[in-house]
């Protein structure tokens, strides 16, 4: 049974809004959806402003209200992206429009690029359980 009708037209958010699991989202696509441990590669230099970030974040955390996305996206998660930026070099699309077809189109709050890799973040809600559904639809 199909999870979406293929005559209407989806955005990323909207899918979020259906409160779809994730794996089933996946599955409505063709793919399928494991949630499991990763060994990811580590920079091996040091992270020469992180502790300018951490002691910067904690300086302004007490005075900002952190309740919807725009707020947590804009004070938190720019600032690690930027620094990610500088120390991977990948070049960065904010807020990047893309449409693969009428269920899977929308906005990602971050595409970061490179030659070999590819990385992207969305601002969540409050919800993390099915923003992996919106994530799942993003990647």
């Amino acid at each position: 049974m199909r999870i979406l009708d293929p005559n209407q037209s989806y955005t990323f958010s909207k899918i979020f809004e259906l409160r779809i699991r994730p794996d089933d989202l996946a599955n409505e696509f063709g793919y399928n959806f494991t949630r499991k441990h990763l060994q990811l590669p580590q920079y091996q230099l040091e992270l020469e402003h992180l502790n300018y970030l951490k002691n910067q974040l904690k300086a302004v955390l007490p005075y900002v209200d952190l309740v919807n996305e725009t707020s947590r996206r804009e004070v938190l998660i720019s600032q690690v992206v930027l620094q990610l930026v500088g120390y991977t070099k990948a070049q960065l699309r904010i807020e990047y429009s893309i449409k693969v077809n009428e269920q899977l189109q929308g906005y990602l709050d971050y595409l970061l690029r490179s030659p070999t890799e590819l990385l992207v973040i969305e601002a969540k809600r409050e919800d993390l359980d099915y923003g992996f559904t919106q994530l799942v639809a993003e990647m």
